[in-house]
């Protein structure tokens, strides 16, 4: 049997700033950064978005400038069932 997956081309995400022809991203807008982080606040990469590297870079100064303004938090705190274990 063919293996599938080597037949497939992945095909590359179009960017949701190029398709708005998006200028400039807001620091202040706060839900669409929200878009772009993980659950416990960090960067999510390019390849998981699907954004160009221009917008990226945009991006990640956006969320930088948000986070320096207390808009968006650096880190969320993670609640996990090892509290009181080990020491």
């Amino acid at each position: 049997m063919a293996d599938y997956n080597q037949n497939r081309i992945p095909r590359k995400k179009p960017c949701p700033f190029c398709i708005e022809k998006a200028d400039y991203i807001d620091y202040k807008d706060t839900q669409l950064l929200r878009k772009y982080l993980t659950e416990r606040g960090k960067i999510k990469p390019r390849r998981v978005t699907g954004v160009c590297t221009q917008h990226q870079s945009q991006l990640a100064l956006a969320i930088k400038r948000s986070r320096e303004m207390a808009l968006t938090p650096y880190v969320v705190p993670v609640v996990s069932g090892r509290i009181g274990r080990g020491r």
